[in-house]
């Protein structure tokens, strides 16, 4: 019996009373000022207990995953899209690939509620919902050839839910992918610093790429010193660039940066995975990380206070300016990805299962790597909870509540129960060298400000905010533009597995012919949908932005239907209450939201009411804010009806995969020889490699002696 150590012991108790006591504060704090070094002292303590204890038990009680059986990526090698890779590179790709837009602008908008109910989702809904999610897709996947989530649900619930979850992925897809190049497109439009330094990333990859394959093969360390040096150069070199006589080269118009990020996403997903898409997002893991460990360590340096109240009034009236709509279920939808993201299970059964080395490796990669974006959701929601929340309003609340004027601002402020002088807005944009920081909303500018505040309070004092600024808002962009060129392959792979079931041919995900057309029609509609959103204030993407966030819960409700309908079906049903009760929640939450969206009569909430109040207003011809001409009303009504339309039918969708999942459920449990499962065979793995980043006693002498069998047999 294996007994545990007394020093093991004294650690994890320190570990847990620091995870205690940042909750204990938090919780019991009211109307006194609060340290934010408390929310970075409850996150990491419950991350640590969670990954240690409970991601630890659902792998070895509840998957058993198996050391000894070969992933897709060995049995099935072809160096395109199947392809062994280094435990660290493929933690890099896959969190690069999961924390796009979500856990950075979430968490601002969801500060409206103030910061308690935003932080008690994105650690309690991570730990229990989100890395487990992420975690159970990425094993079933790896056990099926690295199917899609859609192609599973089609070969494990059957036919008539398979379609549905095939269908309602592939179109949330598109909307997710649409949404996140128009944050990029909004954060690198006239930006040469930023889009200098990202694009250097591209050559940088492509060097890193060969380095690991051509010149240097398993060289990880010489080649992660390489690519960072670089990348740190390329920062540095963009501040420069924006300062000399090439800046207007690299200062680009929101349309030519649509043409090249629809170029860019093709070629990511036809080149093979280790050329480019697999070492970039490795290498834009380190800024990633370093950046948000560097917050982290800023805020427990610099002690700043959170402003924003623990529980604003916004959260029982449901009438804030950021959003409508009360704490439950908004919070939830709105936070999104920094807790349980529908996303997440396309990247965990695309690119992910077809790359890892060893089922013993998706616990760091599957749980581990989204602790690491929850704890992201976190300092973004501390970045927009340190700042003035006069300041915060006034940035985040639209035009027509707050004005043009930092007059107008500081009054519509004030009525909603904060202050702020008008020479005091004055001076935040003047700080950061922005003419103004006025109705600045989506979350990104008052992530940056949150990021300047904390970062030149530890480096630089006051006048080095508008560098942190500028700094942050190019971090914004090389953090979603990540998500961006995994998820097309991800949607390249969903396209061919849809088409597989009609033409044999697209069933072989590496099929030069299929890659190149399944990867131009996925190009070609994001970039449909965002280069009109670019040209058309209230058109294109924007149309659709309105449902991004529970597009993505409602994904994650596909997604968690699956892993349950498959741990019931490999005969796990005591265990099932591990995704069972995540789904049930999030069923729940996100179909009232959906509820809401379409029948509330409030029009800042109900789509239908909305239309119906700007439909109103065109016959009495009278314009409404945000419409500046009767064009622009005719469409707000188009777009109304439009998400209205998908928001049912989208709803529908998932009703319909969970309601046939539970059907196959009650149908496994009552005739378990009658379970049939889609499972690859079982083969022998012969690689030898760690299952965290650093390997133990047993695997060091086991990767020693594989080598001289390996040199025996050779020689």
């Amino acid at each position: 019996m294996r007994t545990t150590n007394p020093r093991t012991i004294v650690i994890w108790t320190l570990v847990a009373l620091v995870g205690a006591a940042g909750w204990t504060v938090l919780a019991l704090s009211r109307g006194e000022e609060v340290s934010a070094a408390w929310m970075v002292a409850a996150a990491l303590g419950s991350y640590a207990i969670g990954y240690r204890f409970y991601s630890r038990f659902i792998v070895n009680r509840v998957l058993k995953v198996d050391r000894t059986r070969a992933t897709p990526a060995e049995r099935l090698d072809n160096g395109i899209d199947f392809h062994p890779t280094d435990r660290r590179v493929l933690l890099g790709h896959h969190f690069a690939a999961i924390a796009g837009a979500g856990p950075l602008v979430g968490p601002v908008l969801a500060a409206q509620m103030g910061y308690l109910p935003g932080t008690i989702w994105i650690i309690v809904g991570v730990i229990f919902a989100g890395a487990v999610q992420d975690m159970v897709v990425l094993f079933f996947s790896t056990r099926r050839n690295g199917k899609s989530l859609g192609q599973m649900a089609r070969d494990e619930i059957g036919p008539f839910g398979g379609a549905a979850a095939l269908l309602a992925a592939f179109m949330i897809m598109i909307i997710l992918l649409g949404v996140l190049a128009l944050v990029i497109v909004n954060a690198l439009a006239r930006s040469p610093w930023g889009t200098f330094s990202i694009g250097m990333t591209i050559p940088i990859a492509l060097l890193m790429g060969f380095y690991l394959r051509v010149l240097r093969p398993g060289r990880v360390s010489e080649v992660t010193l390489i690519g960072v040096a670089l990348l740190l150069l390329s920062i540095v070199a963009g501040r420069w660039v924006a300062e000399s006589s090439l800046a207007e080269t690299f200062t680009l118009a929101p349309s030519t940066l649509v043409l090249w990020m629809v170029a860019y996403g093709f070629i990511a997903s036809v080149l093979p995975v280790w050329m480019l898409l697999a070492p970039r997002d490795y290498l834009s893991t380190f800024m990633k990380i370093g950046t948000i460990g560097l917050l982290a360590l800023g805020v427990v340096i610099a002690m700043p206070d959170m402003r924003m109240d623990a529980v604003t009034d916004f959260a029982g009236r449901g009438d804030g300016p950021v959003f409508a709509g009360s704490l439950f279920p908004f919070v939830f939808i709105t936070i999104a990805c920094g807790a349980l993201s529908g996303f997440h299970s396309l990247i965990a059964s695309g690119t992910t299962p077809k790359m890892i080395q060893k089922e013993t490796q998706i616990r760091m990669i599957g749980y581990g790597s989204m602790l690491m974006e929850s704890f992201v959701a976190v300092m973004a929601l501390v970045a927009a909870c340190i700042i003035d929340p006069g300041l915060y309003f006034a940035m985040n609340a639209p035009a027509g509540v707050i004005g043009d004027s930092v007059q107008s601002a500081s009054q519509a402020v004030a009525n909603l129960g904060y202050t702020i002088s008008p020479s005091d807005l004055a001076k935040a944009a003047e700080a950061v060298e922005e003419q103004s920081l006025l109705s600045r909303t989506g979350g990104a500018p008052t992530l940056a400000v949150g990021v300047s505040e904390i970062f030149s309070q530890v480096v630089g004092g006051s006048g080095m905010k508008a560098f942190w600024y500028h700094f942050a808002i190019m971090f914004e962009a090389l953090f979603i533009l990540t998500a961006l060129d995994a998820g097309t392959r991800v949607g390249r792979f969903m396209l061919q597995d849809m088409l597989g079931n009609v033409y044999k041919p697209f069933r072989n995900v590496s099929w030069k012919p299929g890659i190149v057309v399944t990867s131009a029609v996925v190009v070609a509609l994001w970039g449909y949908f965002l280069w009109v959103g670019v040209h058309e204030p209230l058109g294109g993407i924007n149309q659709l932005f309105p449902i991004f966030g529970i597009s993505n819960q409602l994904l994650a409700a596909v997604a968690l239907a699956v892993c349950t309908t498959l741990l019931v079906k490999s005969g796990r049903l005591k265990w099932a209450w591990i995704t069972g009760i995540p789904l049930a929640w999030d069923v729940t939450v996100t179909l009232t939201a959906s509820w809401q969206k379409m029948f509330s009569g409030d029009p800042r909430v109900g789509f239908f009411t909305q239309r119906e109040r700007y439909q109103d207003a065109v016959d009495a011809d009278k314009l409404l804010p945000p419409a500046k001409s009767m064009e622009d009303m005719h469409t707000i009504v188009t777009n109304s009806t439009v998400d209205g339309v998908l928001s049912a039918v989208l709803a529908l969708l998932i009703v319909v995969v969970v309601v046939d999942a539970a059907r196959v459920c009650v149908k496994a449990v009552r005739n378990p020889a009658l379970a049939t499962l889609d499972e690859a065979p079982f083969v022998e793995s012969k690689l030898t490699a760690p299952a965290g980043l650093w390997a133990t006693k047993e695997e060091k002498a086991e990767g020693v002696r594989d080598a001289s069998e390996r040199a025996a047999a050779g020689r």
